[in-house]
Protein backbone atom coordinates (compact mmCIF):
# COMPACT_ATOMS: atom_id res chain seq x y z
CA UNK A 1 0.00 0.00 0.00
CA UNK A 2 2.70 2.46 0.81
CA UNK A 3 4.36 2.08 -2.68
CA UNK A 4 1.30 2.60 -3.89
CA UNK A 5 0.57 5.67 -2.33
CA UNK A 6 3.99 7.34 -2.72
CA UNK A 7 4.05 6.07 -6.56
CA UNK A 8 0.65 8.07 -7.54
CA UNK A 9 1.55 10.79 -4.96
CA UNK A 10 2.55 14.19 -6.55
CA UNK A 11 6.31 13.39 -5.25
CA UNK A 12 6.00 9.76 -7.18
CA UNK A 13 4.65 11.39 -10.13
CA UNK A 14 7.47 14.05 -10.08
CA UNK A 15 9.99 11.42 -9.69
CA UNK A 16 8.23 9.42 -12.97
CA UNK A 17 8.80 12.42 -15.13
CA UNK A 18 12.35 12.82 -13.73
CA UNK A 19 13.64 9.75 -14.66
CA UNK A 20 11.11 9.08 -17.48
CA UNK A 21 9.37 6.96 -15.77
CA UNK A 22 11.79 4.32 -15.04
CA UNK A 23 10.73 4.17 -11.21
CA UNK A 24 7.66 3.55 -9.53
CA UNK A 25 6.11 1.68 -12.27
CA UNK A 26 2.86 0.60 -12.94
CA UNK A 27 1.55 -3.03 -13.90
CA UNK A 28 1.31 -3.06 -17.14
CA UNK A 29 4.90 -1.37 -17.42
CA UNK A 30 6.60 -4.17 -15.23
CA UNK A 31 8.62 -7.14 -17.17
CA UNK A 32 6.54 -10.17 -17.34
CA UNK A 33 2.81 -8.14 -17.69
CA UNK A 34 0.27 -9.97 -20.09
CA UNK A 35 -2.26 -7.73 -21.54
CA UNK A 36 -5.94 -8.38 -22.21
CA UNK A 37 -5.97 -9.53 -25.55
CA UNK A 38 -8.14 -7.44 -26.95
CA UNK A 39 -5.79 -4.30 -26.34
CA UNK A 40 -4.38 -4.92 -29.47
CA UNK A 41 -1.08 -6.42 -28.52
CA UNK A 42 0.37 -10.30 -28.15
CA UNK A 43 3.46 -9.76 -26.35
CA UNK A 44 4.73 -7.16 -23.41
CA UNK A 45 7.74 -5.50 -24.94
CA UNK A 46 9.73 -5.66 -21.85
CA UNK A 47 9.21 -9.40 -21.64
CA UNK A 48 10.10 -9.77 -25.57
CA UNK A 49 12.39 -6.39 -27.23
CA UNK A 50 11.30 -7.56 -30.74
CA UNK A 51 7.84 -7.68 -30.22
CA UNK A 52 5.87 -5.21 -31.97
CA UNK A 53 2.44 -4.19 -32.84
CA UNK A 54 0.27 -1.36 -33.96
CA UNK A 55 -3.49 -0.31 -35.29
CA UNK A 56 -2.39 -1.13 -38.85
CA UNK A 57 -1.18 -4.46 -38.44
CA UNK A 58 -3.21 -5.66 -35.46
CA UNK A 59 -6.39 -7.77 -36.23
CA UNK A 60 -8.03 -7.33 -33.03
CA UNK A 61 -9.43 -3.60 -34.31
CA UNK A 62 -13.01 -4.50 -35.46
CA UNK A 63 -16.09 -2.08 -36.20
CA UNK A 64 -18.62 -1.44 -34.03
CA UNK A 65 -18.67 -2.34 -30.35
CA UNK A 66 -17.70 -5.89 -29.01
CA UNK A 67 -14.69 -7.90 -28.27
CA UNK A 68 -15.17 -10.58 -25.83
CA UNK A 69 -13.37 -9.88 -22.55
CA UNK A 70 -9.62 -11.57 -22.41
CA UNK A 71 -8.55 -14.91 -21.90
CA UNK A 72 -5.39 -13.73 -20.59
CA UNK A 73 -6.57 -12.54 -17.57
CA UNK A 74 -8.27 -14.29 -14.62
CA UNK A 75 -12.15 -12.28 -14.56
CA UNK A 76 -10.91 -10.10 -17.13
CA UNK A 77 -14.03 -7.23 -18.55
CA UNK A 78 -14.76 -7.10 -21.61
CA UNK A 79 -12.74 -4.42 -23.70
CA UNK A 80 -15.53 -2.01 -25.72
CA UNK A 81 -14.31 -0.31 -28.89
CA UNK A 82 -15.40 2.04 -30.94
CA UNK A 83 -16.97 2.08 -34.77
CA UNK A 84 -14.30 4.02 -36.04
CA UNK A 85 -11.81 0.91 -33.81
CA UNK A 86 -10.73 2.71 -31.03
CA UNK A 87 -9.86 0.83 -27.66
CA UNK A 88 -11.81 1.70 -24.51
CA UNK A 89 -9.13 2.05 -21.90
CA UNK A 90 -10.89 0.60 -18.75
CA UNK A 91 -10.45 -1.14 -15.21
CA UNK A 92 -8.50 -4.82 -16.41
CA UNK A 93 -10.86 -6.53 -13.80
CA UNK A 94 -13.83 -5.63 -11.12
CA UNK A 95 -11.40 -5.55 -8.68
CA UNK A 96 -8.90 -3.56 -10.19
CA UNK A 97 -6.63 -2.43 -7.14
CA UNK A 98 -6.04 0.93 -9.80
CA UNK A 99 -9.76 1.76 -9.27
CA UNK A 100 -10.28 4.37 -6.12
CA UNK A 101 -13.37 2.40 -5.31
CA UNK A 102 -11.19 -0.94 -4.91
CA UNK A 103 -8.60 0.52 -2.70
CA UNK A 104 -7.45 -0.98 0.82
CA UNK A 105 -9.60 0.33 3.36
CA UNK A 106 -6.13 1.40 4.76
CA UNK A 107 -5.15 3.39 1.58
CA UNK A 108 -8.57 4.98 1.69
CA UNK A 109 -8.06 5.67 5.46
CA UNK A 110 -4.80 7.53 5.08
CA UNK A 111 -5.77 9.69 1.11
CA UNK A 112 -9.31 10.80 3.49
CA UNK A 113 -6.84 11.84 6.96
CA UNK A 114 -4.74 14.04 5.13
CA UNK A 115 -7.09 15.81 2.68
CA UNK A 116 -9.00 16.51 6.10
CA UNK A 117 -6.16 17.94 8.26
CA UNK A 118 -5.60 20.36 4.96
CA UNK A 119 -9.28 21.47 5.36
CA UNK A 120 -8.67 21.78 8.82
CA UNK A 121 -5.45 23.87 8.36
CA UNK A 122 -7.44 26.07 5.54
CA UNK A 123 -10.71 26.83 7.63
CA UNK A 124 -8.49 27.40 10.74
CA UNK A 125 -6.48 29.78 9.38
CA UNK A 126 -9.03 32.23 8.63
CA UNK A 127 -10.62 32.54 12.36
CA UNK A 128 -7.06 32.16 13.68
CA UNK A 129 -6.57 35.75 13.18
CA UNK A 130 -9.45 37.18 15.52
CA UNK A 131 -7.71 37.12 18.67
CA UNK A 132 -4.92 39.59 16.92
CA UNK A 133 -7.36 42.19 15.76
CA UNK A 134 -7.28 44.37 19.27
CA UNK A 135 -3.24 44.46 18.39
CA UNK A 136 -3.14 45.06 14.85
CA UNK A 137 -5.67 47.99 15.60
CA UNK A 138 -3.22 49.49 17.60
CA UNK A 139 0.04 48.84 15.49
CA UNK A 140 -1.36 49.77 12.40
CA UNK A 141 -3.24 52.78 14.19
CA UNK A 142 -6.64 51.39 12.18
CA UNK A 143 -10.42 50.88 13.32
CA UNK A 144 -11.90 47.69 14.18
CA UNK A 145 -13.82 48.00 10.52
CA UNK A 146 -10.58 47.61 9.11
CA UNK A 147 -8.73 45.16 10.85
CA UNK A 148 -11.88 42.68 10.53
CA UNK A 149 -10.73 42.93 6.66
CA UNK A 150 -8.11 40.18 7.51
CA UNK A 151 -10.39 37.53 8.83
CA UNK A 152 -13.15 38.78 5.93
CA UNK A 153 -10.98 39.00 2.84
CA UNK A 154 -9.29 35.52 3.46
CA UNK A 155 -13.03 34.07 3.88
CA UNK A 156 -13.36 35.87 0.54
CA UNK A 157 -10.68 34.35 -0.82
CA UNK A 158 -11.27 30.78 -0.02
CA UNK A 159 -14.72 31.33 -1.59
CA UNK A 160 -13.96 32.75 -4.68
CA UNK A 161 -10.54 30.25 -5.33
CA UNK A 162 -12.62 27.20 -5.65
CA UNK A 163 -14.68 28.70 -8.72
CA UNK A 164 -11.51 28.80 -10.50
CA UNK A 165 -9.59 25.50 -9.01
CA UNK A 166 -12.54 23.15 -8.69
CA UNK A 167 -13.57 22.99 -12.21
CA UNK A 168 -10.01 22.54 -12.42
CA UNK A 169 -9.92 18.84 -10.77
CA UNK A 170 -12.86 17.58 -13.14
CA UNK A 171 -10.77 17.96 -16.35
CA UNK A 172 -9.09 15.00 -16.68
CA UNK A 173 -5.48 16.50 -17.89
CA UNK A 174 -5.49 18.11 -14.46
CA UNK A 175 -7.68 16.22 -12.08
CA UNK A 176 -7.76 16.42 -8.21
CA UNK A 177 -3.71 16.90 -7.33
CA UNK A 178 -2.19 19.05 -9.47
CA UNK A 179 -4.68 21.86 -8.17
CA UNK A 180 -4.78 20.41 -5.49
CA UNK A 181 -0.71 20.42 -4.55
CA UNK A 182 0.26 23.40 -6.72
CA UNK A 183 -1.76 25.97 -4.67
CA UNK A 184 -1.49 24.54 -1.02
CA UNK A 185 2.22 24.49 -2.23
CA UNK A 186 1.69 28.85 -2.63
CA UNK A 187 -0.84 28.66 0.41
CA UNK A 188 2.41 27.68 2.63
CA UNK A 189 4.71 29.48 1.40
CA UNK A 190 3.09 33.00 1.16
CA UNK A 191 2.33 32.22 4.58
CA UNK A 192 5.16 32.99 5.86
CA UNK A 193 5.64 36.89 4.12
CA UNK A 194 2.23 36.77 5.77
CA UNK A 195 3.51 36.82 9.29
CA UNK A 196 5.88 39.09 8.56
CA UNK A 197 4.72 41.82 6.66
CA UNK A 198 4.60 45.40 8.68
CA UNK A 199 2.36 47.30 5.93
CA UNK A 200 -1.85 47.16 6.48
CA UNK A 201 -2.41 47.60 2.95
CA UNK A 202 0.28 44.62 2.00
CA UNK A 203 -1.24 42.19 5.13
CA UNK A 204 -4.55 42.09 3.75
CA UNK A 205 -3.69 41.46 0.15
CA UNK A 206 -1.64 38.75 1.89
CA UNK A 207 -4.60 37.54 3.76
CA UNK A 208 -6.81 37.16 0.50
CA UNK A 209 -4.33 35.51 -1.20
CA UNK A 210 -4.20 32.85 1.55
CA UNK A 211 -7.52 32.20 1.26
CA UNK A 212 -7.65 32.14 -2.28
CA UNK A 213 -4.51 29.59 -2.17
CA UNK A 214 -5.89 27.73 0.25
CA UNK A 215 -9.36 26.97 -1.02
CA UNK A 216 -9.27 24.22 -3.37
CA UNK A 217 -10.09 21.50 -0.49
CA UNK A 218 -12.99 23.40 0.95
CA UNK A 219 -14.84 22.21 -2.04
CA UNK A 220 -12.85 19.33 -3.72
CA UNK A 221 -12.61 17.25 -0.35
CA UNK A 222 -16.34 16.45 -1.02
CA UNK A 223 -15.68 15.02 -4.57
CA UNK A 224 -12.36 13.47 -3.93
CA UNK A 225 -14.18 11.31 -1.09
CA UNK A 226 -16.99 10.64 -3.48
CA UNK A 227 -14.11 9.22 -5.48
CA UNK A 228 -12.91 6.59 -2.91
CA UNK A 229 -16.66 5.33 -1.73
CA UNK A 230 -19.51 4.40 -2.82
CA UNK A 231 -23.45 6.63 -2.75
CA UNK A 232 -24.17 4.55 0.12
CA UNK A 233 -20.96 4.32 2.25
CA UNK A 234 -19.54 7.82 1.44
CA UNK A 235 -21.84 9.71 4.00
CA UNK A 236 -19.37 8.22 6.99
CA UNK A 237 -15.98 9.71 5.25
CA UNK A 238 -17.65 12.72 4.42
CA UNK A 239 -19.08 12.79 7.37
CA UNK A 240 -15.65 13.49 9.15
CA UNK A 241 -14.55 16.00 6.41
CA UNK A 242 -17.29 17.96 7.33
CA UNK A 243 -16.37 17.87 10.91
CA UNK A 244 -13.03 19.03 10.25
CA UNK A 245 -14.11 21.82 7.88
CA UNK A 246 -17.35 23.06 10.23
CA UNK A 247 -14.82 22.61 13.75
CA UNK A 248 -11.81 24.62 12.57
CA UNK A 249 -12.86 27.94 12.30
CA UNK A 250 -13.87 27.52 15.83
CA UNK A 251 -10.96 25.68 17.03
CA UNK A 252 -8.74 28.84 15.60
CA UNK A 253 -9.24 31.86 18.36
CA UNK A 254 -8.80 28.63 20.88
CA UNK A 255 -6.02 28.14 19.44
CA UNK A 256 -3.94 31.71 19.31
CA UNK A 257 -6.45 33.03 22.25
CA UNK A 258 -4.07 32.46 24.98
CA UNK A 259 -0.56 33.29 22.62
CA UNK A 260 -1.43 36.40 21.35
CA UNK A 261 -1.53 38.37 24.30
CA UNK A 262 1.84 37.40 25.40
CA UNK A 263 3.76 37.02 22.04
CA UNK A 264 2.08 39.33 20.10
CA UNK A 265 -0.68 39.21 16.93
CA UNK A 266 2.12 37.79 14.45
CA UNK A 267 2.17 34.67 16.92
CA UNK A 268 -1.30 33.91 14.83
CA UNK A 269 -0.21 34.09 11.51
CA UNK A 270 3.01 31.80 12.31
CA UNK A 271 0.88 29.40 13.73
CA UNK A 272 -0.63 28.85 10.00
CA UNK A 273 2.62 28.03 8.61
CA UNK A 274 3.37 25.52 11.46
CA UNK A 275 -0.01 23.78 10.59
CA UNK A 276 0.50 24.34 6.85
CA UNK A 277 4.12 23.45 6.81
CA UNK A 278 4.09 19.21 7.89
CA UNK A 279 0.81 18.85 6.27
CA UNK A 280 1.77 19.82 2.93
CA UNK A 281 4.76 17.44 3.56
CA UNK A 282 2.03 14.53 4.10
CA UNK A 283 0.51 15.25 0.81
CA UNK A 284 3.23 15.52 -1.47
CA UNK A 285 4.65 12.37 -0.30
CA UNK A 286 1.24 9.91 0.68
CA UNK A 287 -1.66 11.32 -1.57
CA UNK A 288 -2.64 9.79 -4.52
CA UNK A 289 -4.70 10.75 -7.68
CA UNK A 290 -8.40 9.67 -6.79
CA UNK A 291 -10.02 10.80 -9.85
CA UNK A 292 -10.71 8.30 -11.73
CA UNK A 293 -10.96 9.59 -15.51
CA UNK A 294 -7.39 10.73 -14.74
CA UNK A 295 -6.43 7.72 -13.45
CA UNK A 296 -8.01 6.09 -16.90
CA UNK A 297 -6.72 8.77 -18.97
CA UNK A 298 -3.13 8.10 -17.32
CA UNK A 299 -3.56 4.64 -17.92
CA UNK A 300 -4.22 5.00 -22.06
CA UNK A 301 -1.12 7.22 -22.40
CA UNK A 302 0.62 4.35 -21.07
CA UNK A 303 -1.29 1.19 -22.85
CA UNK A 304 -0.64 3.62 -26.02
CA UNK A 305 3.24 3.74 -25.40
CA UNK A 306 4.24 0.54 -24.64
CA UNK A 307 1.72 -1.42 -27.13
CA UNK A 308 2.41 1.09 -29.81
CA UNK A 309 -1.41 1.72 -30.47
CA UNK A 310 -2.60 5.08 -30.39
CA UNK A 311 -6.46 3.67 -30.57
CA UNK A 312 -5.90 2.80 -26.72
CA UNK A 313 -7.91 6.14 -25.40
CA UNK A 314 -9.99 6.40 -22.31
CA UNK A 315 -13.20 7.51 -22.54
CA UNK A 316 -12.73 11.46 -21.34
CA UNK A 317 -10.46 11.10 -24.39
CA UNK A 318 -13.23 9.73 -26.45
CA UNK A 319 -15.92 11.92 -25.14
CA UNK A 320 -14.12 15.28 -25.87
CA UNK A 321 -12.37 14.03 -28.82
CA UNK A 322 -13.61 17.10 -31.12
CA UNK A 323 -13.28 19.50 -28.25
CA UNK A 324 -10.45 22.34 -27.15
CA UNK A 325 -9.02 22.28 -24.01
CA UNK A 326 -10.60 25.68 -23.61
CA UNK A 327 -14.20 24.97 -24.35
CA UNK A 328 -13.38 21.69 -22.23
CA UNK A 329 -12.14 24.34 -19.23
CA UNK A 330 -14.85 27.01 -20.15
CA UNK A 331 -17.44 24.31 -20.01
CA UNK A 332 -16.39 23.43 -16.79
CA UNK A 333 -16.13 26.42 -15.28
CA UNK A 334 -19.69 27.37 -16.56
CA UNK A 335 -21.46 24.18 -15.64
CA UNK A 336 -21.98 25.12 -11.33
CA UNK A 337 -23.30 28.50 -12.59
CA UNK A 338 -25.78 26.81 -15.27
CA UNK A 339 -27.01 24.02 -12.46
CA UNK A 340 -27.89 26.38 -9.97
CA UNK A 341 -29.75 28.75 -11.98
CA UNK A 342 -31.77 26.03 -13.45
CA UNK A 343 -31.91 24.12 -10.59
CA UNK A 344 -34.34 25.14 -7.80
CA UNK A 345 -33.52 23.09 -5.21
CA UNK A 346 -29.46 23.46 -5.42
CA UNK A 347 -29.56 27.65 -5.75
CA UNK A 348 -32.30 27.17 -2.63
CA UNK A 349 -29.24 24.66 -0.97
CA UNK A 350 -26.95 27.41 -2.16
CA UNK A 351 -28.60 30.51 -0.30
CA UNK A 352 -29.87 28.96 2.46
CA UNK A 353 -26.30 27.45 3.78
CA UNK A 354 -25.25 30.80 2.62
CA UNK A 355 -27.42 32.78 5.73
CA UNK A 356 -26.58 29.93 7.81
CA UNK A 357 -23.01 30.49 7.35
CA UNK A 358 -23.18 33.81 7.43
CA UNK A 359 -24.45 33.75 10.90
CA UNK A 360 -21.92 31.34 12.08
CA UNK A 361 -19.29 33.77 11.21
CA UNK A 362 -21.13 36.20 12.96
CA UNK A 363 -20.15 34.69 16.36
CA UNK A 364 -16.70 36.28 15.94
CA UNK A 365 -18.01 39.72 15.69
CA UNK A 366 -20.35 39.08 18.98
CA UNK A 367 -18.36 37.15 21.25
CA UNK A 368 -16.30 39.76 21.85
CA UNK A 369 -19.90 41.76 23.25
CA UNK A 370 -21.08 39.22 25.08
CA UNK A 371 -18.47 37.56 27.44
CA UNK A 372 -15.67 39.97 28.01
CA UNK A 373 -17.95 43.03 29.11
CA UNK A 374 -20.76 40.60 30.68
CA UNK A 375 -18.64 37.55 31.98
CA UNK A 376 -15.16 39.68 32.36
CA UNK A 377 -13.67 36.98 30.08
CA UNK A 378 -10.20 37.65 28.62
CA UNK A 379 -9.69 36.97 25.11
CA UNK A 380 -8.58 33.17 25.71
CA UNK A 381 -11.18 32.68 27.68
CA UNK A 382 -13.94 33.61 25.17
CA UNK A 383 -11.40 31.39 22.51
CA UNK A 384 -12.93 28.77 25.17
CA UNK A 385 -16.37 29.45 24.02
CA UNK A 386 -15.79 28.61 20.78
CA UNK A 387 -15.43 24.85 22.36
CA UNK A 388 -18.97 25.27 22.47
CA UNK A 389 -19.46 24.68 18.43
CA UNK A 390 -17.02 21.50 18.77
CA UNK A 391 -19.34 19.92 21.55
CA UNK A 392 -22.32 20.50 19.25
CA UNK A 393 -20.56 18.86 16.20
CA UNK A 394 -19.59 15.81 17.83
CA UNK A 395 -23.33 15.88 19.12
CA UNK A 396 -24.31 16.11 15.56
CA UNK A 397 -22.17 13.67 14.50
CA UNK A 398 -23.85 11.24 17.10
CA UNK A 399 -27.12 11.58 15.81
CA UNK A 400 -26.13 11.40 12.00
CA UNK A 401 -24.59 8.64 12.84
CA UNK A 402 -27.36 7.15 14.63
CA UNK A 403 -29.56 7.89 11.41
CA UNK A 404 -27.05 6.42 9.10
CA UNK A 405 -26.31 3.11 10.93
CA UNK A 406 -29.74 2.16 12.70
CA UNK A 407 -32.39 3.87 10.03
CA UNK A 408 -30.69 4.73 6.91
CA UNK A 409 -28.83 1.20 6.38
CA UNK A 410 -31.32 -1.06 7.25
CA UNK A 411 -33.61 0.75 4.94
CA UNK A 412 -31.86 0.37 1.75
CA UNK A 413 -31.14 -2.77 2.45
CA UNK A 414 -34.72 -3.90 3.03
CA UNK A 415 -36.54 -1.55 0.18
CA UNK A 416 -33.35 -1.39 -1.84
CA UNK A 417 -31.85 2.03 -3.40
CA UNK A 418 -33.91 5.62 -2.58
CA UNK A 419 -33.75 9.01 -4.64
CA UNK A 420 -31.23 11.18 -3.03
CA UNK A 421 -34.00 13.71 -1.95
CA UNK A 422 -33.98 11.39 0.75
CA UNK A 423 -31.29 11.86 2.29
CA UNK A 424 -31.97 15.42 3.04
CA UNK A 425 -34.67 13.31 5.75
CA UNK A 426 -32.47 14.17 8.98
CA UNK A 427 -32.29 18.16 8.02
CA UNK A 428 -35.84 18.63 7.62
CA UNK A 429 -36.22 18.44 11.59
CA UNK A 430 -32.73 20.18 12.22
CA UNK A 431 -33.97 22.69 10.54
CA UNK A 432 -35.29 24.46 13.91
CA UNK A 433 -31.99 24.34 15.52
CA UNK A 434 -30.68 26.78 14.05
CA UNK A 435 -33.49 29.67 15.43
CA UNK A 436 -33.64 27.79 18.95
CA UNK A 437 -30.73 28.34 19.45
CA UNK A 438 -30.08 31.64 18.42
CA UNK A 439 -32.54 32.58 20.52
CA UNK A 440 -31.54 30.98 23.28
CA UNK A 441 -28.23 32.96 23.01
CA UNK A 442 -29.81 36.29 22.13
CA UNK A 443 -32.02 36.19 25.44
CA UNK A 444 -29.83 34.73 28.09
CA UNK A 445 -27.00 36.76 26.48
CA UNK A 446 -26.93 39.15 30.11
CA UNK A 447 -24.98 39.20 33.13
CA UNK A 448 -28.04 37.95 35.26
CA UNK A 449 -27.72 34.49 33.37
CA UNK A 450 -25.20 32.46 33.72
CA UNK A 451 -22.80 32.34 30.78
CA UNK A 452 -23.80 28.51 30.42
CA UNK A 453 -27.23 29.17 29.11
CA UNK A 454 -25.47 31.17 25.78
CA UNK A 455 -23.07 28.05 25.31
CA UNK A 456 -25.86 26.00 25.19
CA UNK A 457 -27.55 27.79 22.54
CA UNK A 458 -24.75 28.23 20.80
CA UNK A 459 -24.05 24.56 20.73
CA UNK A 460 -27.64 23.42 19.57
CA UNK A 461 -27.09 25.77 16.58
CA UNK A 462 -23.74 23.76 15.84
CA UNK A 463 -25.54 20.53 16.45
CA UNK A 464 -28.36 21.28 14.01
CA UNK A 465 -26.37 23.27 11.66
CA UNK A 466 -23.61 20.16 11.74
CA UNK A 467 -26.18 17.55 10.37
CA UNK A 468 -28.00 20.49 8.09
CA UNK A 469 -24.70 20.68 6.19
CA UNK A 470 -23.90 17.29 6.53
CA UNK A 471 -27.35 16.34 4.45
CA UNK A 472 -26.59 18.39 1.79
CA UNK A 473 -23.64 18.02 1.07
CA UNK A 474 -24.33 14.40 0.31
CA UNK A 475 -27.46 15.63 -1.82
CA UNK A 476 -25.40 17.97 -4.09
CA UNK A 477 -23.39 15.19 -5.20
CA UNK A 478 -25.64 12.51 -5.28
CA UNK A 479 -27.52 14.89 -7.60
CA UNK A 480 -24.80 15.32 -10.58
CA UNK A 481 -21.78 13.22 -9.18
CA UNK A 482 -19.88 14.54 -12.42
CA UNK A 483 -19.76 17.99 -10.80
CA UNK A 484 -19.70 17.34 -7.59
CA UNK A 485 -16.40 19.31 -6.98
CA UNK A 486 -18.09 22.48 -9.59
CA UNK A 487 -21.67 22.65 -7.52
CA UNK A 488 -19.62 22.51 -4.09
CA UNK A 489 -17.25 25.01 -5.29
CA UNK A 490 -20.61 27.23 -6.07
CA UNK A 491 -22.20 26.78 -2.74
CA UNK A 492 -19.02 27.61 -0.92
CA UNK A 493 -19.07 30.90 -2.49
CA UNK A 494 -22.15 31.54 -1.37
CA UNK A 495 -21.38 30.54 1.99
CA UNK A 496 -18.04 32.42 1.72
CA UNK A 497 -19.70 35.44 0.54
CA UNK A 498 -22.44 35.90 3.26
CA UNK A 499 -19.74 35.23 5.85
CA UNK A 500 -17.42 37.78 4.04
CA UNK A 501 -20.38 39.98 4.44
CA UNK A 502 -21.53 38.96 7.98
CA UNK A 503 -17.82 39.61 9.61
CA UNK A 504 -18.37 43.54 8.41
CA UNK A 505 -21.47 44.15 9.39
CA UNK A 506 -22.44 42.39 11.89
CA UNK A 507 -20.32 44.05 14.45
CA UNK A 508 -21.52 47.32 13.93
CA UNK A 509 -25.61 46.15 13.80
CA UNK A 510 -25.18 44.69 17.14
CA UNK A 511 -23.24 48.03 18.32
CA UNK A 512 -26.72 49.78 17.47
CA UNK A 513 -29.54 47.40 18.29
CA UNK A 514 -27.93 45.59 20.83
CA UNK A 515 -26.72 42.06 21.13
CA UNK A 516 -30.39 40.70 22.03
CA UNK A 517 -32.15 42.11 19.10
CA UNK A 518 -29.42 41.30 16.47
CA UNK A 519 -28.93 37.76 17.41
CA UNK A 520 -32.63 37.35 17.82
CA UNK A 521 -32.64 39.38 14.28
CA UNK A 522 -30.48 36.84 12.79
CA UNK A 523 -32.59 33.64 14.61
CA UNK A 524 -35.80 35.15 12.70
CA UNK A 525 -33.67 34.53 9.32
CA UNK A 526 -33.01 31.12 10.29
CA UNK A 527 -36.75 30.79 10.74
CA UNK A 528 -36.97 30.64 6.72
CA UNK A 529 -35.74 26.92 6.59
CA UNK A 530 -38.40 25.74 8.62
CA UNK A 531 -40.82 25.88 5.62
CA UNK A 532 -39.34 22.84 4.26
CA UNK A 533 -40.98 20.67 7.05
CA UNK A 534 -44.10 21.75 6.39
CA UNK A 535 -43.73 21.35 2.29
CA UNK A 536 -42.13 17.72 3.07
CA UNK A 537 -44.98 16.70 5.06
CA UNK A 538 -47.60 18.20 2.87
CA UNK A 539 -46.01 16.06 0.06
CA UNK A 540 -45.64 13.05 2.18
CA UNK A 541 -48.99 12.73 3.30
CA UNK A 542 -50.98 14.24 -0.01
Amino acid sequence: MVSDLIRDAPFGQIMRWITGNRVFLYEEEKPGFVYPADYCVTHHPNAEKDATSTPSDSNSLKDGMGGGPSDNIPNALEVKRTASGDCLADWYTPTDPENPQNWSLGKKFVTALIIDLYTFVVYTGSAIYVSSIPQIMEHFGVGHFKASLGLALYVLGYGTGPMLFSPMSEIPHFGRNIPYISTFFIYTIISIPTSVVDNFGGLMVLRFLQGFFGSPCLATGGASMGDMWDPLTVAIPLALWVSSAFVSPAVGPLLSGFAVPVKGWRWSLWEIVWMAGPIFVLFFFFVPETYTPTILRNRAQRLRKLTGNKGIKSATELARADMTFGKIFADAVVKPFEIFIKDPAILYINVYTGIIYGIYYAFFEVFPLVYPPMYGFNIGETGLVFLSIVVGCICGMVIYSYYIFVILFPDFKKNGWRPQEWRLRPSLWATFGPPIGLFIFAWTARPDFHWIATALGITLYATSVYVIFQCIFIYVPMSYPQYAASLFASNDLFRSGMAFGSTLWSRPMFIAIGVDRGVSLLGGLAVGGIQLVVRYHGKDHA
